[in-house]
């Protein structure tokens, strides 16, 4: 008989701790209760209190501010720790980068169809600006791939869906290849540029099929494209200290 093993404590610590600041309404960049009274609220010990918030820190949902009022403070989490344990989880199976770029062309149509639907007006202003950003870096690999990875971004969590938005924000960081070696010529930034100019266009005319089309189109031409000039890399197993820097 197979019996599961009971949680650690600091564990539980940890869960009730997040569960508290929920119903307390507590948001990032507030306080959470000092040392002392957690410690008596908790009933447990000054050693099992800390690994709870070291779990929490490293799960990035904490950050423990120093100073005389100082103390554990809410984060908005972002999807570096869901990257990092995905990366991992990707080097332990063997499993190469294109299984990164099969997620991505399965989640991301779907996503931008929906999204088509969800956007937010800001949101239009904000993905016009990135494809403007674009055809200003060109000549800059650094800055065109950091609006592509907004651009991309801004649709997930345009979805509605928050873990769609969790997961493609995860997946983003390695998708851009530059961490295994990937290189991106003039004429393929303009390619993308293109690309992003008819998802854009369409999410602003509210054309779900038109946007999920055209995300497919700009996902497969990424495949094609890794596939053909690094097909070496496209098989490569992602390391996890490569990936993360």
């Amino acid at each position: 008989m197979i019996t599961s093993r009971a949680p650690k404590a600091a564990m539980v610590v940890a869960q009730q701790i997040i569960k508290d600041a929920g119903r307390e309404n507590l948001v990032a960049d507030d306080l959470l209760p000092p040392e002392r009274v957690m410690l008596e609220k908790y009933g447990i010990g000054r050693g099992t209190l800390r690994e709870a918030l070291r779990l929490l820190e490293f799960q990035g949902v904490i950050a423990l501010k120093p100073g005389p009022r100082g103390g554990p403070v809410l984060l908005d989490p972002d999807a570096s720790h869901l990257a990092s344990s995905l990366i991992l989880l990707m080097q332990l199976n063997d499993a190469p980068f294109k299984v990164v770029v099969e997620a991505r062309t399965a989640l991301e149509p779907m996503i931008s169809r929906l999204a088509a639907a969800r956007v937010s007006h800001e949101t239009l202003i904000r993905l016009k600006e990135t494809v403007d950003r674009m055809h200003g870096s060109l000549s800059d690999q650094g800055e065109f791939l950091e609006a592509n990875k907004t651009f991309h971004d801004l649709i997930a969590w345009s979805s509605g869906n928050p873990l769609f938005g969790y997961l493609v924000d995860s997946l983003l960081g390695i998708m851009d290849g530059t961490a295994i070696g990937m290189d991106y010529p003039p004429h393929r930034r303009e390619a993308i540029i293109v690309a992003h100019t008819q998802i854009y266009e369409c999410l602003a005319s509210r054309d779900a099929e038109g946007s999920e089309r055209y995300m497919r189109e700009h996902i497969d031409a990424y495949r094609r494209y890794a596939e053909r000039k690094y097909p070496e890399l496209f098989e490569q197993v992602i390391q996890w200290d490569r990936a993360l820097g």
